[in-house]
């Protein structure tokens, strides 16, 4: 196995009495895409800011390439990022922008900034001043400048953000792109849950500073929930009738019955055969799977549930 890239190690920050982040410890390795997740205030930004040693951590340390970063030693020449939005000279147009960071990045390459320009579709505004863009297009050339020197790690908070939903899509092939190809590693933060299940390789929450769990992208279905749903005309004698073949329900609400019992959820077709014995057929019938945006919101329920019970 590959060593890791970046590595975090019981990344701590303190601000006065508030704990921002508490004992965070991830590693991201090459050609892996890790998502990071979380509320506002969750802790994320805090954590990206630490791992680029923008921010000295209270506790623990953060290693990029097995050293660890110092607030004056981060290889900036193998690390792009993109923090707190994107940052560009208003008055200098796209080009003049893109060729000011390849010069702090010490590219050589005259082709470079064509290069992104192409990669991140703004040829048609290189000649605009950064002031002028719209905000999707003013996040694209942040992307580029994060992907000028060619870095081996990028590290992204919401990097979707104004992207319209094509720029989504697009962001997302490049994004498996890179990683792919290039095995860049990516350290990325989002919102937009849907699309971190559809991106990330490996996924990890976090919630009032703390790293709840992490998973591989294709974990999600064997840790998420599944719940048969069933609605009839008369819930409640649809509700005797499974009772009475020992199927209880889960929950009860305006949309219907749920069933998580493993027998009921591999053989649907046998629970509306029973129903309909009993004279109360089924008028909807579904199995429910749990998708990342419902696992997120129900561990972060759970999480704040022992945390009120510890209180």
């Amino acid at each position: 196995m590959t060593a890791p890239v970046l590595q975090a190690r019981g990344l701590t920050k303190r601000y006065g009495q508030v704990l921002a982040v508490d004992e965070v410890s991830l590693q991201v390795r090459p050609g892996e895409i890790y998502g990071f997740l979380g509320l506002n205030g969750a802790g994320k930004s805090t954590t990206m800011r630490m791992v680029l040693g923008m921010t000295r951590p209270s506790a623990g340390a953060a290693y990029l390439y097995g050293t660890q970063v110092a607030p004056d030693g981060a290889p900036w020449h193998r690390v792009g990022y993109l923090l707190d939005g994107a940052h560009a000279y208003p008055r200098l147009t796209v080009r003049q922008n893109l060729e000011i960071a390849r010069w702090c990045y010490g590219v050589r390459d005259a082709g470079a900034v064509d290069r992104v320009l192409e990669l991140l579709a703004l040829q048609h505004s290189e000649h605009r001043r950064a002031g002028q863009l719209s905000l999707g297009n003013a996040q694209r050339v942040g992307l580029a400048r994060a992907l000028l020197h060619r870095p081996e790690l990028l590290v992204l908070d919401e990097p979707a953000n104004g992207l319209d939903p094509a720029g989504i899509v697009e962001l997302r092939d490049l994004l498996r792109r890179v990683a792919a190809e290039d095995g860049v590693a990516i350290f990325v933060s989002s919102h937009i849950l849907a699309e971190v299940a559809r991106l990330a390789t490996r996924i990890g929450i976090i919630d009032g500073g703390r790293l709840l769990t992490e998973l591989d992208g294709t974990e999600l279905p064997s840790r998420a929930r599944r719940r048969l749903r069933v609605d009839a005309r008369d819930r409640r004698a649809a509700r005797a009738a499974l009772a009475a073949r020992g199927l209880s329900v889960v929950t009860a609400g305006p949309g219907g019955l749920e069933l998580d019992d493993g027998w009921a959820l591999a053989h649907p077709e046998a629970v509306a055969a029973l129903l309909a014995e009993a004279a109360t057929p089924p008028t909807a019938l579904s199995v429910w799977h749990e998708d990342l945006e419902a696992f997120f919101l129900r561990l972060l329920d759970e999480h704040r549930a022992v945390e009120q019970v510890v209180e």
